[in-house]
């Protein structure tokens, strides 16, 4: 597959009179996660030409059996579907399931993948869903997505795809992936919008009760702790910059702190935290703006002051750079729109 040419590219939305888009197969392994697929039932298996919508030839296809264990106990899917139903689908979905990371797939699922690109197709994948178009050989040399947990593992067990693990989703035509779970409503709009407009994309994503298009990246939803030093040497400079993010500050004042030379300081402050002073104390800022949006109904002037930026501008453009997003965006994000 890596001689096919599939360049990466981003189309704008056409005006239709007719949709590649019509035929979507979404495929289930054992234990496949009902959320990532019930966001694929929702966009393209429900009829709502009552709104005007296109209505899709929708099926779920088992690769394993006409029976399904979900990962939920007790919880079981079925369909009278088998593969060979992936061979008129304009459209192959796969959502997430349990082991997705270390599991082997049914060399037929991971040939139909590959037949149904050749032949003009899109595959799109879900969270997970992402290793079965790896293991299919459909990611080598493709920009893909994936969740911020997995992406360490992706790019270790497929070394010739290129993860990115901040964005929600990537449309590496024919090939889609996409982040987490919600990112998957974010791919499959992005899809009908490209196929078929924005004016059908809004519509169900307004009955969807979801944004139409998210701004942003997993940047913002990644747990970042604190660093600490394993090593005492600079562990009381640490502790004093934490407590002085909205001074201004310089290596040298951090090295006469150390009772260091700058140059020595910068190495040995390398050596124990993995980074550079000014980075440290970039990402320490950026942490406690985010705390403070979270917590507290501070202007993003004053919060801009009391991290250290000194001015709205300096955080929006450090929170763009850092996060993939806007300080009003995160706010509303992890507090309501009643917080912006």
């Amino acid at each position: 597959m890596a001689g096919l040419p599939y360049p990466f590219k981003f189309l704008p939305p056409p005006v239709h009179t007719g949709s590649m888009l019509k035929n979507v197969a979404a495929v289930l392994l054992d234990g496949v996660h009902p959320f990532e697929l019930g966001v694929l039932c929702e966009v393209f298996g429900l009829d709502r030409s009552d709104e005007g919508l296109p209505v899709y030839d929708f099926a779920v296809v088992s690769a394993e059996g006409p029976e399904l264990r979900t990962h939920v106990p007790g919880f079981t899917v079925s369909t009278p579907h088998g593969l060979d139903r992936l061979r008129e689908a304009d459209l192959i979905a796969v959502p997430a399931g349990s082991d997705f990371t270390s599991r082997t797939y049914p060399p037929e699922l991971l040939d139909a993948l590959v037949d149904a690109c050749a032949r003009g197709a899109r595959v799109l994948s879900v969270c997970s869903g992402v290793f079965v178009l790896g293991a299919a050989g459909l990611l080598d040399g493709r920009r893909c997505a994936a969740h911020w947990q997995q992406a360490k593992e992706l790019a270790r067990r497929h070394p010739r795809a290129i993860v990115e693990p901040d964005v929600l989703y990537v449309d590496e035509d024919p090939v889609i992936t996409s982040a987490g779970t919600a990112a998957g409503i974010d791919a499959c709009l992005h899809l009908v919008r490209k196929e078929q407009g924005p004016e059908v994309a809004n519509k169900i994503a307004r009955r969807m009760v979801v944004p139409p298009h998210r701004d942003g990246g997993q940047a913002q939803f990644v747990e970042r702790p604190l660093p600490r030093s394993r090593c005492d040497t600079v562990g009381g400079v640490l502790a004093w910059m934490e407590r002085n993010l909205d001074r201004e500050i310089t290596v040298e004042q951090l090295a006469a702190r150390a009772h260091m030379s700058p140059r020595t300081f910068a190495r040995r402050f390398q050596q124990e935290t993995g980074t550079t002073p000014y980075r440290w104390l970039l990402r320490q800022r950026v942490l406690l703006a985010q705390q403070l949006l979270e917590a507290t109904d501070e202007t993003v002037d004053a919060i801009a002051a009391r991290a250290g930026f000194g001015t709205a501008a300096a955080l929006r453009y450090q929170f763009d750079r850092v996060l993939g997003t806007t300080p009003n965006d995160y706010r509303r994000t992890f507090r309501g729109p009643r917080a912006a």
